[in-house]
């Protein structure tokens, strides 16, 4: 297993409003320019991973990132590869054909992630790695959370909601991300920093763990159903994100175990919530999307207009022997008590969680 080295210093609360104050005022001055009325002279392109490994790339990256785009008045093309690796190599040769002078992408593996990022160097366009690290890659930027920091909420928050059931010795099972993306790996790190400890101790027990190709949910379930043959007595699931979540709840569910078996999350979607809100899911990570997107754009305006972008720490690149210049900012636990601080943030809304059933459930949690 690869380790991430992050290096990085504490997210101030000035840094992060520089951060995420991008776009141009009415006198026309753009991001990383207080003089200058010159509008940006670049192109920006980006390249989004996938529909289904989370909605959150359709439902808030690209939403988020093209809102920030506009308001600085900088022309951007977003495309969706759609976990199609020659689909994404097309579009990135595509968007450096039709003059981008910067290139984000999500990478779908290092492997092509690399091979699009030396083109685009190649041609004289800035990149930025967009939340996924390209292992020896050549992106000038990479804007993501502190993705160990996310496992390691993943695992605290497991080890406290199995205290709260006061179960003892529990077995417990990893339903880990795919193993070609390395924030998977550094999820998985966080997590395993804080299990390993507990099962050396022989506080839990350490069951099946295995990971999911693409972050299938569909292949989720199979493994998990699989797990749970195997091994009857888990009692808690570390589960990566909240779909891998979701598919070990409804195998769960067919046993009659859900809300008896602590189930963890990540990415904070409507399903991820709404299972926490039902007692089926024990809690997931809430990454404030926006602010990765507005990070990312000002760094873009900068590079468009021929500048330095600003960051706040760097990430060690194993393979590439090299430490990457990077904005890292920083995850938030949420269990029911606060899922109303996910609504009170705006990144759902009240019409979209408390539909049906879980209106009286909103109520009880303070969501108005």
């Amino acid at each position: 297993m690869r380790k991430g080295i992050l290096s990085t210093a504490a997210v101030s609360v000035a840094l992060l409003a520089g951060l995420t104050a991008c776009g141009s005022d009415d006198s026309g001055t753009t991001a990383g320019s207080e003089t200058s009325a010159a509008k940006p002279k670049g192109k920006v392109g980006v390249i989004l991973p996938d529909s289904k490994s989370s909605p959150r790339w359709e439902t808030a990256d690209r939403k988020y990132l093209g809102e920030a785009f506009k308001a600085a008045g900088i022309p951007v093309d977003i495309q969706n590869a759609q976990n199609n690796k020659t689909n994404f190599q097309t579009i990135a040769d595509q968007m450096i054909t039709n003059g981008v002078t910067v290139l984000i992408i999500v990478n779908l593996d290092s492997g092509t992630g690399k091979a699009v990022l030396n083109k685009a160097k190649s041609q004289g366009v800035a990149t930025i790695d967009y939340d996924r690290l390209t292992l020896g890659g050549s992106a000038q930027y990479y804007v993501s959370f502190d993705n160990t920091a996310v496992g390691k909420l993943q695992g605290e928050g497991l080890a406290k909601c199995l205290a709260d059931k006061k179960v003892t010795k529990p077995v417990i099972a990893e339903l880990n991300g795919s193993p070609t993306d390395n924030n998977a790996t550094l999820f998985k790190n966080g997590y395993d920093g804080v299990l390993k400890p507990k099962y050396e101790s022989g506080e839990f027990v350490k069951g099946p763990d295995q990971s999911v190709p693409d972050w299938d949910p569909a292949q989720a379930n199979t493994i998990f159903e699989q797990m749970l043959t195997s091994n009857s007595k888990i009692a808690g699931v570390l589960a990566a994100n909240d779909d891998l979540g979701n598919a070990a709840i409804s195998v769960l569910k067919k046993n009659k175990l859900n809300g008896k078996v602590p189930v963890t999350g990540q990415d904070a979607s409507v399903p991820g919530l709404q299972n926490i809100l039902n007692g089926d899911q024990c809690m997931t990570v809430y990454k404030a999307i926006k602010q990765e997107a507005d990070a990312t754009a000002k760094l873009a305006i900068a590079l468009a207009n021929g500048q330095k972008g600003e960051t706040n720490g760097t990430v060690n690149d194993p393979e590439g022997k090299r430490d990457v210049p990077s904005v890292l900012l920083q995850p938030k636990a949420i269990f029911k008590e606060n899922v109303k601080d996910v609504v009170d943030d705006g990144y759902v809304t009240k019409d979209q969680l408390c539909k049906g059933s879980f209106a009286a459930k909103c109520d009880e949690a303070g969501i108005k």
